[in-house]
């Protein structure tokens, strides 16, 4: 068994893949109309093409506000995406105005990140040291 796909939940699907791809570099994999203004909109790392993918979700069901706020209000990041340097990351995506909830923190091998997607989520970036 592996992942063949997550998502996250978004306000807005346009604003999100402009944020998921011209801001954190991921690439297109479906962009499929679904009826009204909703799309089955994923994208996937340019790295791995046919790796997983990510879901951009529309945020239309009654539960998912309240379950993003709870998140949000509680610091908790809806994903968490792998980097080779948060520290270089963290510095790209400043100089490009993205705001971070939590700056770079080292714990062990283990150093993370928290950035505001700007479509309700947190995103969490990591890198392990091998």
């Amino acid at each position: 068994m592996k992942i063949y796909m997550t998502s996250v939940f978004v306000d807005d699907q346009e604003k999100a893949l402009r944020f998921y791809t011209d801001v954190l570099g991921f690439v297109t994999k479906h962009d499929v109309p679904v009826g009204g203004d909703d799309r089955w909109l994923t994208v996937v790392s340019p790295e791995q093409p046919e790796g997983t993918e990510l879901l951009l979700e529309p945020s239309g069901h009654p539960a998912v506000k309240p379950y993003k706020d709870a998140l949000v209000a509680d610091g908790i990041p809806a994903a968490s995406f792998a980097v080779d340097d948060v520290q270089a990351e963290h510095a790209r995506l400043t100089a490009l105005g993205v705001r971070f909830t939590q700056e770079p923190l080292e714990m062990g091998d283990v150093t993370m990140a928290v950035l505001d997607d700007t479509c309700g989520n947190l995103i969490q970036i990591v890198h392990t040291k091998a």
